[in-house]
């Protein structure tokens, strides 16, 4: 596990103690020689480290079964001169190469075009960088020497990501960072703006924060609209519920069939049987006479059957006061 950052090269001694003897590529891939891991060398300028430039050194240290990786960084000068302006300065690219998890070693102001000298002082076996031909400095390949050495070892670039694409995003998009980091609190002299620009590039950032203010009370009210319909909905579907439990026990109650049409009924027959309770028979059963009493006189009433209505009265009294003419 990684728990420091690489050393560098001069501060350090050569970790190589075996006799520095030439090796091939094929002896490198098969393990050789075993007392040691074999040194690769990958050299560059590394401004603004990116995904690329670490890619590049995976593949450098996995080259070989064991293997030591030393990176060389060109100083400001020397980039200033061969290649142009850096965004990062020296020490920065040296610390950004320090802290790769691929690199064992990092060796700073690292020479443009590589001399035996330089190879024998590093021990260094092999050189692994791009197969593209690099011109600069006045050669057509700047590597030239050390692919006829049979010292040079291809990688491969990865595509879509380099410094310069990442500069030509900064330039294009140059407004949008310059607003971006005066609102930081950065300074117009700090970011080289004229005091036009710093006024254009504020009222521009005012009207963003206000395009946000009314974009955020948009999507509030578009939210607030969303519960109100949303509550809406669970009051309609509830009252719907209640409505239809509602219907339901006021037809239970008061329906063709319901439960108040037969207490009624069972009321209405109660009262009708109150007010017209049930006649007696006409006709009674006759009990024998005993011999020794005599008969009840025509005018005693039966008590067991009443008229039946006041005609029937007052005919039975008129039969009665004939039955006495008769009998005078």
């Amino acid at each position: 596990t990684l728990t420091a950052p690489a050393p560098f090269a001069d501060e350090t001694s050569c970790q190589c103690q075996a006799p520095h003897e030439k090796l091939t590529v094929a002896q490198a891939r098969l393990g050789t020689p075993v007392d040691r891991p074999v040194r690769v060398y990958a050299d560059g300028i590394f401004d603004l480290f990116h995904s690329g430039h670490a890619r590049a050194l995976m593949q450098a240290k996995t080259l070989f079964p064991n293997s030591y990786l030393l990176v060389g960084v060109c100083s400001d000068d020397l980039t200033h001169k061969f290649k142009g302006f850096t965004v990062m300065n020296e020490t920065e690219r040296y610390e950004a190469l320090r802290h790769c998890r691929y690199v064992d070693e990092v060796i700073r102001d690292a020479p443009w075009t590589l001399t035996p000298e330089f190879l024998e002082k590093h021990k260094i076996d092999f050189v692994a960088h791009d197969d593209i031909p690099y011109s600069s400095a006045g050669s057509d390949d700047v590597y030239k020497h050390i692919k006829e050495a049979g010292m040079f070892v291809p990688t491969q670039r990865t595509e879509g990501i380099s410094t310069s694409d990442i500069i030509t995003r900064i330039v294009r998009d140059y407004d949008v960072y310059a607003r971006r980091n005066l609102q930081r609190g950065y300074t117009a002299k700090e970011l080289n703006v004229s005091f036009i620009n710093e006024k254009k590039y504020r009222f521009q950032n005012q009207v963003d924060k206000m395009k946000e203010k009314v974009k955020n009370v948009e999507e509030k009210s578009k939210e607030f609209v969303y519960k109100v319909e949303e509550k809406s909905h669970d009051l309609i579907q509830k009252w719907e519920e209640k409505s239809r439990e509602f219907i339901g026990n006021f037809l239970e109650l008061f329906g063709p069939d319901g439960a108040w049409k037969q207490m009624f009924q069972e009321r209405s027959g109660r009262m009708l049987q109150a007010f017209s309770p049930r006649q007696s028979p006409n006709s009674s059963p006759t009990r024998g006479r005993s011999p020794s009493r005599s008969p009840s006189p025509p005018w005693v009433f039966n008590k067991a059957s009443p008229p039946s209505s006041p005609k029937a009265a007052s005919a039975s009294l008129s039969s009665m006061s004939e039955g006495d003419e008769d009998e005078k």
